[in-house]
């Protein structure tokens, strides 16, 4: 069979390919347009095993509100380049809408879902197609679905998807609700908060943490008999650091986030906090800006 034009860029747009290669596909398998992306997708999944070793600590968070539900997820890639990549940032958003409607507890279960706009794939099929399309090694690294009924939420992205929070409110309702969630997650995304309130301070952390300031305090050579009145102080310090409630309130530092949030709505409270932020406790491999752009343009 003759290979026409139009075929060689069905071909392409169906799978991303370059030309040439579906061009060669195409005649390998005479013509037929499903055994030719039968073929581009187990060759484009054997070229996405190869890169499946790279780092990958780049990429995007999003968020996604939807009825009763919030979700974020985090998709990561090996360069900044292809986090700005049109087809990366559908993935990703795509991701997202999944995401809301999974029923996975684990990023294992997940990758084994059926994806949502394709149920024939999974959703690690189609993270491999994009591998294959792209160019480079993705991985959806993470997601929290949060079911919040009736509760008001925020999400907030800072630095064009380097940072996702996402904050629920209980307890009250409206626009300046959702805004006042909106200014305190952005709080978040900067400050970075152990704790939403010093209820949710574990023993063990504030054990830790007084050991530390004793040695600190004692190599200070601070008599022991006052020493433990000053850790007392110090913790306290601390957990105004630590604890997003105590801490002061970025656009007005004469109140804290709980006084603050007290202010629009005196019932809300804040039950879930979650943050996000690409590439976290990832080790990123050392490279500098001009490897990063031989690497793209060499493939």
């Amino acid at each position: 069979m003759a290979i026409t034009a139009a075929m060689v860029k069905e071909l392409r747009e169906r799978t991303g390919a370059g030309m040439m290669d579906c061009k060669k596909v195409l005649v390998e398998v005479n013509g037929d347009m499903d055994a030719a992306v039968k073929l581009m997708r187990e060759k484009g999944m054997a070229k996405a095993a190869k890169k499946a070793g790279r780092v990958a600590a780049e990429g995007l968070v999003k968020t996604v509100v939807d009825g009763t539900k919030a979700a974020i997820v985090e998709v990561n890639s090996e360069t900044d380049f292809v986090s700005k990549n049109e087809s990366f940032v559908a993935f990703v958003e795509n991701v997202a809408k999944h995401a809301i409607q999974s029923g996975a507890e684990d990023i294992e279960a997940f990758l084994n879902e059926p994806w949502f706009l394709d149920t024939e794939k999974t959703v690690e099929t189609v993270q491999k197609e994009h591998i294959a399309t792209i160019g480079e090694n993705l991985s959806i690294r993470r997601f929290k679905v949060l079911n919040i009924g009736e509760n008001a939420i925020a999400e907030y992205i800072h630095g064009g998807g380097k940072i996702g929070v996402l904050v629920e409110i209980a307890g009250a309702q409206g626009e300046e609700v959702i805004e006042a969630g909106r200014n305190i997650a952005m709080q978040v995304a900067a400050t970075n908060p152990k704790y939403v309130s010093r209820d949710d301070v574990d023993q063990e952390f504030i054990d830790a943490e007084t050991e530390i300031l004793t040695t600190q305090a004692l190599n200070e050579g601070k008599p022991a008999d006052i020493v433990e009145k000053m850790i007392k102080g110090r913790v306290q310090k601390l957990l105004k650091e630590v604890c997003l409630l105590d801490q002061p309130y970025v656009k007005d530092d004469e109140m804290t986030v709980a006084n603050y949030l007290k202010s629009v709505a005196p019932a809300a409270k804040i039950v879930n906090v979650v943050r996000y932020e690409t590439g976290e406790g990832i080790e990123k491999a050392e490279e500098n800006f001009a490897e990063e752009v031989a690497k793209q343009i060499n493939g």
